[in-house]
């Protein structure tokens, strides 16, 4: 297993890093493809363990929030958010069994929600001043945080973080994890000469981790609700799409929101 996803993270990161850095349209295109894949997975555990979400309906609307960015004007957040929550709610309307429609309802919701709505976050932060660094800072420092938790909370991991929804993290891993990104960062300023200075590095560091942690355990929560250990096998050593778009999604929100409040 350590060696499938060492083997993945080598062969992957680098290509999202050469995503980013070229920009768009591929960072949109690359985005887009995940978090479909991720939805596709997200609505497949809830219709083996629930009930059938729309999933087709739920896949077309997480596309359009990830590519909305790039079409405010005629795609707004209110727009997609309120067509989301009314034409699955109409199409039930018209189904035979009646029982389950809004369970139905809720759950296609929550996959645009949680997988679509907060991946447009790292599209809109992509195409800001400096956007290049800034994805880079919340994906290199996201990967740093999980390689350093992972193999040091293999290695003298004893603490348990949240034992009651992922029994294999634990407290050293997650110190490990803050200082993996920490490192990162200042690695990344360093080399690529950004505007953002060292204190700002740790700063985005330590928030990366700290958010993209806890993106992880959300996930964990998820699938231990579900009865599920991987959403797919889409990627060797690390699952499927879903399982990995948990800490970049949330890292993302957090940088794009940081940024935000610093520049206001």
């Amino acid at each position: 297993m350590f060696k499938q996803r060492t083997l993945t993270t080598l062969v992957g990161v680098p290509i999202v890093i050469a995503v980013v850095w070229f920009g768009e349209p591929w960072f949109t295109i690359l985005a887009s493809v995940w978090g479909v894949g991720a939805a596709y997975e997200f609505y497949k555990i809830v219709a083996s363990v629930k009930v059938p979400p729309l999933t087709y309906f739920g896949l077309v609307w997480t596309l359009l929030f990830i590519i909305s960015p790039h079409f405010s004007n005629i795609l707004p957040t209110e727009v997609l958010l309120t067509t989301a929550v009314i034409f699955p709610l109409v199409w039930l309307l018209g189904v035979q069994r009646k029982e389950d429609a809004f369970a139905r309802w809720a759950w296609t919701i929550a996959g645009i929600l949680y997988v679509g709505w907060l991946l447009s976050y790292l599209v809109v932060l992509r195409n800001m001043d400096e956007g290049r660094n800034l994805v880079l800072l919340a994906l290199v420092a996201t990967f740093g945080s999980d390689i350093s938790a992972y193999l040091v909370g293999r290695a003298i991991g004893s603490h348990k973080l949240a034992p009651n929804i992922s029994p294999g993290k634990t407290w050293e891993g997650a110190v490990a994890g803050i200082v993996g990104a920490v490192l990162v960062n200042m690695l990344i300023v360093t080399v690529l000469k950004t505007s953002i200075g060292y204190r700002q590095a740790i700063i985005l560091g330590v928030l990366i981790s700290v958010v993209g942690q806890i993106g992880d355990l959300v996930k964990s929560l998820f699938k231990r609700n579900m009865g599920v250990k991987d959403s797919g096998k889409a990627l060797p050593g690390h699952g499927g799409f879903l399982d990995r778009i948990d800490s970049i999604a949330f890292a993302g929100v957090a940088v794009y929101y940081y940024v935000s409040i610093m520049a206001s």
